[in-house]
């Protein structure tokens, strides 16, 4: 596909024009996000139910693969995120505004694949710090390991790295993940 560079009016426009497919954007150019496997789906799915079973869901949203972040001139589409409810009161009942989030969110999950692994982490995951997300993990499903990046006050990161157990998710109060299941189930 040629490269095409958007503008933030256009790429909504478009995007919206073809919901059909994946369309981000990064730095004004589109690009389309593949397919991915079987186990990256069940990772995106087993992790959006241990969520949405521990979540207020008057209070949070848990898009799987959807909504899209906006930072600088980029649309990406994480694979998993939490959502305060509050954050899409504008969007609820518009069918003519694409789902995006441009303020710092809680939790942005990218589950690893071969196809975009590199990019997740060289393009993405920069963008996320910049737009001040809360925490952001790397799952691995081969590798069977989670990174999470969380916010400081100062506005720096911190980065750890789990190959089990249960892992506070720190920006949502009272939210545990259990790896072992998460991966068990794989």
């Amino acid at each position: 596909m040629a490269v095409r560079q958007l503008t933030q009016q256009t790429f909504e426009q478009f995007a919206l024009s073809d919901p059909e497919r994946k369309w981000e954007m990064h730095r004004g150019e589109l690009r389309e996000k593949p397919g991915m496997t079987w186990a990256h789906s069940r990772i995106e799915s087993l992790l959006a139910l241990q969520l949405l079973q521990q979540l207020d869901l008057d209070e949070f949203h848990v898009s799987i693969d959807h909504g899209r972040v906006q930072t600088d001139k980029s649309y990406y589409i994480p694979d998993l995120v939490v959502v305060p409810v509050e954050s899409a009161r504008s969007m609820r009942d518009r069918q003519d505004i694409l789902e995006v989030y441009d303020g710092p969110l809680p939790l942005i999950v990218e589950v690893w694949s071969p196809s975009t692994g590199d990019y997740d982490i060289d393009a993405k995951l920069p963008g996320y710090q910049r737009r001040g997300d809360l925490e952001i993990w790397r799952v691995h499903p081969y590798e069977r390991t989670l990174i999470v990046w969380r916010r400081q006050p100062d506005g720096s990161y911190t980065e750890a790295a789990y190959g089990g157990g249960r892992v506070e998710v720190a920006s949502l109060p009272g939210v545990t993940i259990d790896l072992d299941q998460l991966f068990a189930r794989i």
